[in-house]
């Protein structure tokens, strides 16, 4: 039976797993990596770059860089979210119809096809590291997506030549991914403090499922804007040292950026590392060469806010579910930005509880996809051939207290 990939479709990076001995992997992409960056770009020349590969020259070539299109999957033109981003996104945003579209190359295109770009290369990697044909899949989105986000997303997924034969919410496949499904029921929170976007969803597990009471979140934070602070603070030091100013200089802002980035995530193991960029720019005395040590006190005095910025919404999503931090019974951490440890004792603090970080938080989304989609093969216990053969509509029944109804 053919295997059906679990995706998370990250604003990001996007992971990938399936099913394999009833187990669920991480598939990596063709790169030898484990997540893809969600980032799809016309070259100089025309050609069209997906992943990694497109990242590394968005600085350079940002008109024609695409990233972040899960912002836009799915929203009509007029949505306050929409008209916050065309001020922050550097490639053109316009009006389609009541929809959007994006301009790169000096072709127009949904978001919709965009994402099934990124959707494609994962189907391309995945087909080549398993050697067969994979043609459905499941795909995880926000909880907080409307219908219309959904179905966009599935669109993306059709496009790709992908059946998508279920989308499901990000936290209830993490949920899935750590096994609480199967476990004796609670409240759990998810913390998900991906590239873009911090999400906090409280979900209710009990008699084999999961259920979302509430979400709040951010949509204009994530790990994105920690590198900018990084990225500030190198300029600003070395303009101190040279006096120099790299902030228009837009090669040397690429190399910075990678550099941040790699700084950023060393420091969650380490307490300094070195920023080391030979022949950064030159003066009339010579080339200039960036070295800096970095901290991680500086880099926490750096972020600090950015962390306490995601306990209001943390708080508004247990007010929603009429919950208090006693009642949560484990808190799990999703996102790359979750293994900072300022963002685990903060979170510590919050809850009174050691945040749950057994599960890599890059891959935990996917991982929950692909365990999703092997209950659609039949591959668990509990839905042993349970492949889907057709839906149908069971109504008539009113609305009672869960497990009162008995059909």
């Amino acid at each position: 039976m053919p295997k059906i990939l679990g995706i998370d479709l990250g604003t990001t990076n996007s992971c990938m797993a399936v099913i394999e001995g009833g187990q669920p992997k991480v598939i990596e992409n063709k790169e030898g990596a484990r997540t893809t960056p969600s980032v799809v770009a016309a070259s100089k020349t025309g050609e069209r770059l997906v992943g990694q590969l497109a990242k590394r020259q968005s600085v350079v070539n940002p008109e024609n860089t695409l990233y972040s299109v899960k912002r836009l999957i799915g929203r009509r033109w007029a949505d306050s979210e929409v008209q916050h981003d065309l001020k922050v996104l550097p490639y053109k945003v316009g009006q389609q119809g009541a929809g959007v579209k994006v301009v790169m190359g000096a072709k127009d295109h949904t978001p919709q096809e965009i994402s099934a770009m990124v959707l494609q290369k994962l189907k391309a990697d995945a087909e080549a590291f398993l050697g067969e044909p994979v043609t459905e899949a499941v795909i995880t989105v926000p909880a907080y997506f409307d219908d219309s986000q959904r179905q966009a997303t599935k669109d993306a997924g059709e496009i790709a030549g992908l059946k998508v034969s279920r989308i499901i919410n990000e936290p209830t496949a993490a949920a899935l991914a750590y096994g609480f499904d199967k476990k004796k029921g609670g409240k759990i929170a998810v913390y998900d403090l991906g590239g873009g976007t911090f999400d906090v969803s409280v979900l209710d597990i009990a008699d084999d499922t999961v259920e979302v009471k509430a979400t709040n979140g951010d949509t204009h934070l994530g790990g994105d804007d920690f590198d900018r602070r990084v990225i500030a603070w190198v300029i600003a030091e070395f303009k101190k040292q040279e006096g120099i100013d790299l902030s228009k200089d837009i090669l040397a802002l690429q190399r910075i950026k990678e550099a941040a980035e790699k700084a950023k995530i060393e420091l969650s193991t380490s307490v300094e590392t070195e920023i080391n960029q030979p022949f950064i720019t030159s003066d009339a005395a010579g080339p200039k060469h960036l070295v800096m040590k970095i901290t991680r006190a500086k880099l926490e005095e750096l972020v600090g806010d950015l962390v306490d910025k995601t306990l209001e919404p943390c708080r508004k999503a247990l007010a929603d579910a009429k919950l208090g931090v006693g009642d949560i019974a484990e808190v799990v951490m999703v996102g790359g930005m979750t293994r900072m440890p300022l963002v685990l004792q903060t979170v510590e603090k919050f809850f009174g509880k050691k945040p749950n970080i057994s599960v890599n938080p890059d891959e935990v989304v996917a991982i929950g996809a692909a365990v999703q989609a092997g209950v659609l093969q039949g591959e668990r216990d509990m839905a042993a051939d349970n492949k889907p053969l057709g839906r149908f509509m069971l109504d008539g029944i009113p609305p009672a207290p869960r497990g009162v109804p008995q059909i």
